[in-house]
């Protein structure tokens, strides 16, 4: 199989397998390996979520009740904590 760079990204390339020492080649091998296993996971999350909602399992939130939750938890977190005084 033959793949064609564009120019930026296949300097990249031989730039990363001259400050390694490995070859070209097998650099682009292992990352277009590890995109496929990467994807994979993704898509089976995905599949799994999907799952989970359309079964009931899990409530949607709406953006915007989303939005006030994470606002509670980060002014919660911001909240000075007491500390007792040791006399």
């Amino acid at each position: 199989m033959e793949l064609r760079l564009e120019p930026v990204l296949a300097a990249k390339v031989e730039q990363w397998a001259a400050e390694t020492g490995r070859p070209a080649g097998e650099l682009v091998e292992d990352a277009i390996a590890g995109y496929f296993t990467e994807a994979g996971e993704l898509r089976n999350l995905l599949d799994r979520r999907y799952d989970e909602i359309a079964s009931g399992k899990v409530q949607l939130v709406d953006g915007a009740e989303a939005c006030r939750l994470l606002k509670e938890r980060a002014a919660a977190r911001q909240q000075p904590i007491a500390s007792p005084i040791f006399t």
